[in-house]
């Protein structure tokens, strides 16, 4: 069963996750454990009309390179374009969600349908929950804020730790945030670059549902199955509507975003907050563009 009850976390976590390509075996959070196999960076498994969709690169803290966000794009192709699947869920692993961008990527994980992560920029039909365990930091919270419904066990965190290493989110936080949150939540995020844990989230209105650690997905396909009993047409029109209509400022949100990251990468602070990050030391800000 769902919980309830309020807290506050603030550690400021890893942004991102480096290298490698393959995760480890290992078992997908609840719902009676999914076996990941070795060389399975997205694991899915049909159960009626719901698709489950898991990030498997644990080794890797579910961080998106090229590879990752191709699977993911398959995978959610399928979910768009398959008639008999009518609701999907997008969860990780018991330890960690997603760390977002996979740091030696380059930025190259943009897919044709999808967009970043194969998911940010996804014209979709049909309803995706997000069952969170564990962190969901920088592009992880961005893949949250591209989800419709979020289930979150007490272990997850939510954060935006861009501004920790310089940079800034790029995966349509700076303006996703603002609608998700409440604006001075989602300056906080931003601005501070701290995580807030899952019964702050809760209490905010990001995350819909509670679950006991080990249970998100359990909690989200439980979710899944409740909108699969009303009419999927009906599912799929009212969804639509409402996302064209809470969508019709994303041409502004994505302008504001590229502006500012062209600010950010012309600044000192940009390559000294990614290089402090490579050779694990504190950053030493200095302010100065160029």
């Amino acid at each position: 069963m769902p919980i309830r009850g309020p807290s506050v976390q603030s550690a400021v976590p890893d942004v991102v996750a480096k290298g490698g390509r393959r995760a480890r075996a290992h078992t997908i959070a609840g719902a009676g454990e999914v076996n990941a196999p070795y060389g399975e960076l997205v694991v899915r498994r049909r159960e009626g009309h719901v698709l489950l969709v898991a990030m498997a690169r644990a080794d890797k803290r579910n961080a998106i390179d090229r590879a990752m966000a191709d699977a993911l794009d398959e995978a959610l192709n399928e979910l768009d374009d398959d008639k008999g699947l009518w609701v999907g869920v997008l969860t990780g692993t018991r330890e960690v969600f997603s760390a977002g961008s996979d740091l030696t990527s380059g930025g190259d994980y943009v897919t044709a349908r999808g967009g970043e992560y194969g998911i940010i920029r996804r014209d979709r039909r049909k309803p995706l929950i997000a069952a969170v365990e564990g962190p969901a930091l920088g592009g992880g919270l961005e893949i949250v804020l591209a989800c419709d419904l979020v289930v979150a066990s007490m272990s997850a965190t939510f954060g935006l730790p861009e501004v920790t290493i310089g940079v800034i989110p790029t995966c349509a936080g700076l303006f996703r945030a603002p609608r998700a949150l409440p604006l001075n939540m989602a300056k906080q995020l931003i601005l501070t670059g701290r995580p807030i844990d899952a019964p702050r989230a809760y209490e905010v209105g990001l995350v819909n549902a509670l679950a006991e650690p080990g249970t998100a997905l359990e909690e989200g396909l439980g979710l899944a199955r409740q909108i699969c009993e009303n009419a999927p047409v009906s599912v799929q029109e009212c969804l639509a509507a409402v996302n064209g209509v809470v969508a019709t400022d994303d041409d502004v949100g994505w302008e504001m975003t590229d502006r500012a990251l062209a600010a950010v990468m012309e600044s000192e602070d940009a390559r000294e907050g990614v290089r402090a990050f490579l050779e694990k030391r504190p950053p030493v800000w200095r302010g100065r563009q160029g």
